[in-house]
């Protein structure tokens, strides 16, 4: 996709971290916006911040299936197509077990990091398939290119968020549609302090694992912004942020069998 001039770009989670930087990046570039969040004084800002452009916006949940098909109609009476949809919304769950994980918890994250990915790329697909070009880009992560202990359910949705967007490409290899997985690693957001706190996870130790975590978040948003655009323009399939996503996309191909291992061993030196 060379231009994005009065192309209309759908994004989710718009209020904060990427799904902003994605928004401020597209107004730049002359895009008409279709952007939504939860948060609403969040989702707000960032309409001021791209008054440069037409924005439209909507606050709802992505995880409930007839908001979303609300928030589609709504898009496409707004505006007569759309030509990507970014599907970035997303949580996270702090450090727990799977036997200490609930399954109240579990479908929660799920509900919005993989169905709400569902309903973005099935409600505006027929459009996107209508136009010369379009592009749907779904954000999966790190953990979606590795299985990490104590996280379960993140990685989990983030590799069914892989799977999802892999098998679609493949169906849509002959369409005008591309599509696109990014996997983003280290980048300085609000998703790990607005993590839900697992109930039987000790408060004093999700403390420090989250000031630990937060260290090695040397990515900012708008870096991450520019790298994903510039994926679209060049139609790359899968589009890595951080030095820190090839080397564990190395790692897990080279040693399928014992990357486990290492990553553990890794993790506890750093939470050290």
């Amino acid at each position: 996709m060379k231009s994005f001039n009065k192309k209309v770009v759908v994004i989710t989670g718009a209020g904060s971290g990427i799904g902003r930087a994605l928004a401020q990046n597209f107004a730049k570039k002359g895009a008409y916006l279709a952007i939504s969040d939860l948060n609403k004084e969040g989702l707000a800002e960032t309409v001021q911040l791209c008054n440069n452009t037409k924005v439209y916006s909507e606050i709802f949940n992505v995880a409930k299936k007839a908001e979303f098909q609300k928030f589609a109609k709504n898009v496409l009476d707004e505006f007569g197509r759309v030509d990507v949809v970014i599907n970035n919304a997303g949580v996270a769950l702090g450090k727990t077990k799977l036997n200490d994980t609930t399954y109240e918890e579990f479908e929660w994250l799920m509900g919005i990091n993989f169905w709400g990915v569902v309903y973005g790329t099935k409600e505006f697909l027929p459009s996107l398939l209508k136009q010369p070009e379009a592009a749907v880009v779904n954000i999966s992560s790190l953990f979606g290119l590795a299985g990490i202990g104590e996280q379960v359910p993140y990685c989990s949705s983030k590799f069914a968020v892989r799977g999802l967007t892999e098998s679609l490409r493949m169906e849509l290899l002959d369409t005008n549609v591309s599509v696109h997985t990014v996997h983003p690693g280290g980048i300085k957001t609000n998703i790990a302090n607005n993590a839900r706190i697992s109930e039987s996870e000790d408060q004093e130790q999700a403390k420090k694992v989250l000031k630990n975590f937060n260290k090695a978040l040397i990515h900012t948003p708008e870096k991450a912004a520019q790298v994903i655009i510039r994926g679209i323009e060049k139609k790359q399939e899968k589009i890595m942020i951080g030095f820190e996503t090839y080397v564990t996309d190395v790692v897990t191909k080279v040693l399928p069998t014992s990357y486990s291992k290492i990553f553990d061993l890794l993790g506890k030196q750093a939470l050290q």
